[in-house]
């Protein structure tokens, strides 16, 4: 049978890869007969089969953003000190997995070695997710990944340590869409001022009804300036999000003085203990100051160090403040309360429906 006659390979509709091909044989062989996991130290948990199976995970923190020598040091630690299989975390921490407890201390003296701090496990400061920053997003109002490296320099002795009243997840996002999520505190970009439009450029660059269709509140519309196809707003309507940008470069949003850093806190994504909250705003319009952002790192510690000092076990930011009342929050971590902090917004349920035990 020559080479045109044989049939063709039909695509295969399952979705995502098989993930067993990647797993620790450890895993594939007790998948579904897990007895118990627990953790020994920060940075490292144990696995327990039924039949007496044991698989030890060393977590590692990393910058998240990667060049390919770090990728490939990282490997080349996984051959050399684990047992080859390896598996990131959604917040981009590496893990290696081993079936020998006599592995575990030289792998993380290898990690450490190479500057790549174990931790991030149980009641810690997690590695902090962030949004794509000036390296790949087109929409960016300062970078996310830059205020990541700011934070964690600050807060390392945390990462490695289990001291926290529960796990405390930070969130880093570059504008007001907030890719990053909802998180015990936040640090999202605000826009203070409606995009200025190069009407010259308009017409050339965007396609306007893609514009329009952007906006989330109707507040851009077609309109000619001077003999021109071009755009305009209705500042009354604006909210700033910036999602205007993007498909058109010429409604430029960002500048050294609208451009601002605020923070926010108690958001969740779990529905353990209580149910999934947004996070909300304490502090607005810190400066957006790169490259170590010090006025946005001041402001987190003292918002950690209230709570490491004040929460009970197990609460997570949401609850502790839920249970001290906003004033004492306030009170403790010496913030300004403000008018802007208080919640008018007539436009949603009391609920947001953000439970999975969905209730109207």
């Amino acid at each position: 049978m020559n080479e045109m006659s044989k049939k063709p390979r039909m695509p295969d509709e399952v979705g995502v890869p098989d993930p067993m091909q990647y797993m620790h044989p450890l895993s594939v062989k007790n998948y579904g007969q897990w007895d118990y996991h627990d953790r020994p130290k920060p940075g490292v948990l144990r696995h327990v089969a039924k039949n007496g199976d044991q698989l030890w995970t060393v977590r590692a923190g990393t910058q998240r953003q990667m060049d390919v020598y770090t990728i490939r040091k990282l490997c080349d630690i996984g051959d050399q000190y684990a047992e080859g299989f390896v598996r990131f975390t959604t917040r981009s921490n590496i893990e290696y997995m081993v079936s020998d407890e006599a592995m575990v201390e030289p792998l993380i003296a290898e990690l450490n070695a190479n500057g790549f701090p174990i931790g991030g496990t149980g009641a810690s400061v997690t590695m902090i997710s962030h949004t794509q920053g000036w390296l790949h997003c087109d929409i960016p109002g300062t970078d996310a990944s830059g205020v990541v490296k700011g934070l964690m320099d600050m807060l390392h002795s945390e990462f490695i340590k289990e001291e926290m009243p529960n796990r405390l997840r930070i969130t880093t996002s570059c504008c007001q869409i907030n890719c990053g999520g909802q998180g015990d505190i936040a640090i999202n970009v605000q826009y203070t001022k409606p995009p200025k439009i190069n009407h010259d450029l308009v017409a050339n660059v965007c396609e306007r009804p893609a514009v329009v269709a952007r906006c989330p509140v109707a507040a851009i519309r077609p309109a000619m300036v001077n003999g021109k196809a071009s755009l305009e707003i209705d500042e009354k309507k604006c909210i700033c999000c910036g999602a205007c940008y993007p498909p058109c470069p010429p409604m430029q949003i960002n500048s050294a003085e609208s451009t601002k850093i605020a923070i926010w806190v108690g958001g969740k994504h779990s529905n353990a203990r209580s149910k999934p909250t947004f996070h909300k705003l304490v502090v607005a319009n810190l400066p957006n100051n790169a490259p170590h952002w010090p006025e946005v790192n001041a402001v987190v510690l003292r918002i950690v160090k209230a709570y490491k000092k004040d929460a009970k076990h197990w609460e997570r930011m949401g609850e502790w403040i839920e249970r001290i009342g906003w004033s004492r929050f306030f009170e403790m971590t010496d913030l300004a309360f403000t008018k802007h902090h208080i919640d008018t917004w007539t436009g949603a349920r009391k609920t947001m429906n953000a439970s999975a035990h969905v209730h109207f």
